[in-house]
């Protein structure tokens, strides 16, 4: 990961429509949303949904697989995480008492082998 992934990646979900559709993909995960149906549900035309799904495959953050005529999206993960990983890397100059309290907001919703709660 470097300054320009992450900087697409961040790019790409500072819209609302996007971020919306990648917030409603990890809610999915792992089964992921097609084309259509994300389209229905996020309320946009499909043309317009098809270019922020392009947006958001650009930037490496949701992948398309083909099953017969629909393409199913998923949120890559490994991806998101480490655009997370690198923009914490160095959290508060290496002091982890600072980035303790950032560090357990994450455990809640994120921890292994746990269900996913709203955070």
């Amino acid at each position: 990961m470097d300054d320009h992934q992450t900087i697409a990646a961040l790019a790409a979900l500072a819209q609302p429509t996007r971020l919306r559709t990648f917030r409603l993909l990890v809610e999915r995960e792992p089964d992921g949303v097609p084309a259509g149906e994300l389209a229905r549900l996020v309320d946009v035309p499909q043309n317009t949904m098809s270019a922020h799904l392009s947006t958001l495959s650009q930037a490496g953050l949701v992948l398309g697989e083909r099953q017969s005529r629909s393409i199913i999206y998923h949120v890559d993960l490994d991806r998101f995480r480490a655009v997370i990983l690198y923009l914490l890397r160095d959290c508060c100059g290496g002091n982890a008492t600072l980035c303790a309290p950032l560090i357990s907001d994450l455990i809640p919703c994120c921890a292994p082998g746990e269900e996913t709660q709203a955070c």
